[in-house]
């Protein structure tokens, strides 16, 4: 007879011995939990739809991406194309995750510490500039300058991706000032989508999104924590946004920002609690479900969220968002490097992004504004600045704004395949050439303790 602690120490069905535990579901979650699966899921839904696009089956692609999908609420019809309901629909979900980074990293994380955010905010701000002042270099004066926003954004999906596959390679804190980075980045592209890729403002619309801001900014003071009544309100924010001509992904950047940072139970109540009850011999099954309530609100709302979506948009959003939108037919007429709108996007991410990253952190840390990330060498910040050159998903997603569908559209996409490839060969040979060339200087450095600290003084 099986015994209760040995009942209770019982493998789950995961870490059995099972042919499909093995086979199957151990080696995907090792997949699912390993950082760089994002990426590799975008990579494939990249080629995929390439093969897709340019296969006999080609013109299934356009077909299907095409067909008419129609929502009515009352007397309200929304009618669009797959297509665009996967950019407008399911990409603000995407950018409400976006919009929980930032807040985490505001209030608790990274940019907490204004001091310690100044270098890679600046960086950020280099990074952004630079490039889009060389994509307008190349086609100032012409319809397709509209475009200058696209080499403005990073990818942290494929750029992290890269930095984990490298491993030790790459200092703990330089991983978190691209991260860092990368944050401030999507703030600038979320700015920029808002003030420069809206279409024209229906202002009676425009007002009924306030309002609804409103009423979530009441809720909140009025400690309201019933989740379906946000639930709501995020779809009627995200209607009215729709409707007014901003686009639409802005209500999940917004929602996201509004979402509560703090714990609305402090953590050390939570676990009083718990420890009252903890000794008792019988637990009903109220105060059970008020212990597991204490607990659940004791984290903050946004890491829940985070935690709940994230899988959500790196496994599934993304890839598909990649599915529809990377799908270029490669024909010699379309492929055309030689176009200034090409150029333009391939020298502003591959060239602009090292230029404007490496130049404002320099600039940064000469004027004494912050200093470089700790173990982290110039060489090694170079490579990050070449792999923040992967703009791919927000870049694609810019390209859709600025330009309809067709060759002008076509050429865009082509310099962002390009220019976040040969960003990807660059950022990885510098970082890896950088990381050899400097291993045991930087151990040596890691080691000595600076002057004057004390036992944590070297750390922040």
């Amino acid at each position: 007879m099986t015994s209760p602690a040995t009942e209770h120490t019982r493998p789950t069905w995961i870490d059995s011995d099972r042919r499909l535990a093995r086979f199957v579901a151990r080696p995907v979650h090792s997949f699912l939990e390993v950082e760089a699966s994002g990426g590799i899921l975008l990579l494939f839904a990249t080629v995929a739809a390439l093969v897709w696009a340019n296969s006999p089956w080609r013109s299934s692609y356009e077909t299907f991406f095409g067909t008419e999908l129609v929502l009515t609420v009352g007397d309200l019809r929304l009618a669009d194309d797959i297509g665009h309901w996967i950019n407008d629909g399911l990409m603000a979900l995407f950018f409400f995750v976006v919009g929980l980074e930032i807040k985490r990293e505001w209030v608790s994380g990274e940019l907490r510490d204004r001091r310690a955010a100044v270098l890679p905010a600046v960086a950020a701000l280099g990074g952004m500039v630079v490039p889009a002042l060389v994509y307008f270099a190349f086609n100032a004066g012409a319809p397709a300058e509209r475009g200058w926003g696209i080499p403005m954004a990073t990818d942290i999906a494929f750029a992290l991706g890269v930095v984990a596959v490298l491993g030790r390679r790459v200092p703990v804190s330089l991983k978190v000032f691209l991260l860092t980075l990368a944050i401030v980045d999507d703030i600038g592209a979320i700015v920029v989508i808002a003030a420069f890729y809206s279409e024209d403002i229906a202002v009676g619309w425009l007002l009924a999104a306030v309002g609804v801001v409103a009423v979530v900014v009441a809720l909140r003071r009025a400690h309201v924590i019933y989740h379906v009544a946000y639930v709501g309100l995020g779809l009627a924010l995200w209607l009215c946004t729709f409707e007014s001509g901003v686009h639409a992904t802005i209500a999940g950047v917004v929602m996201g920002l509004l979402t509560p940072a703090r714990p609305f139970q402090p953590e050390l109540e939570a676990e009083a609690v718990v420890d009252t009850l903890e000794n008792q011999s019988e637990l009903s099954a109220n105060e059970v479900r008020q212990v597991s309530f204490l607990i659940r609100e004791s984290v903050p709302l946004t890491e829940r969220l985070e935690w709940m979506l994230h899988p959500w948009t790196s496994y599934l959003i993304v890839p598909i968002f990649a599915l529809a939108n990377a799908g270029i037919e490669l024909s010699s007429d379309s492929f055309d490097v030689g176009s200034e709108v090409t150029l333009g996007v391939v020298v502003g991410l591959v060239v602009g992004k090292v230029v404007g990253i490496t130049g404002s952190s320099w600039l940064a840390v000469r004027l004494g504004l912050g200093r470089l990330p700790e173990a982290t060498r110039w060489p090694q910040l170079v490579g990050a600045a070449a792999l923040a050159g992967i703009g791919f998903t927000v870049s694609l997603f810019v390209s859709g704004l600025a330009f309809e569908p067709g060759a002008v559209q076509d050429e865009a996409k082509i310099g962002i395949l390009v220019a976040s490839a040969v960003a990807t060969v660059l950022g990885t040979a510098l970082l890896v050439f950088a990381g050899r060339d400097g291993r045991d200087g930087v151990r040596s450095e890691v080691a000595r303790p600076r002057p004057g600290s004390g036992r944590n003084g070297g750390h922040r």
